[in-house]
């Protein structure tokens, strides 16, 4: 699985971090920082209007919408509705669909 990060100069950042936790020159915990630092970051919540505003702007029904999610349409709804929010998984392919339109997940 690939990394995501945060651009072109943390990815830069990261394999030379990595490469110096393999030869043993930096901790684990040191590893970990510049993991947290230089990765992105899934937001903690997605507010209820952008998630309408998110499926609106893809031209799809809460259906249809709820499909490429692998959820159901009543949990979109709940979603919408600020009833239910989303959390892990559905959290970040919501946030993938933000930054790279829902055709990335067809």
């Amino acid at each position: 699985m690939s990394k995501k990060f945060n651009s072109e100069l943390s990815e830069s950042i990261h394999e030379s971090a990595s490469a110096l936790f393999v030869i043993g020159a930096i901790s684990k915990a040191t590893m970990r920082e510049f993991d947290d630092s230089c990765l992105a970051k899934v937001p903690d919540a997605i507010p209820a209007e952008q998630i309408k505003a998110l499926r609106e702007s893809n031209n799809v029904s809460q259906p249809v919408f709820a499909r490429y999610l692998n959820t159901s349409a009543s949990t979109v709804k709940q979603w919408e509705a600020g009833a239910k929010h989303p959390s892990g998984m559905a959290l970040k392919l919501l946030s993938i669909v933000q930054k790279y339109g829902l055709e990335i997940l067809a």
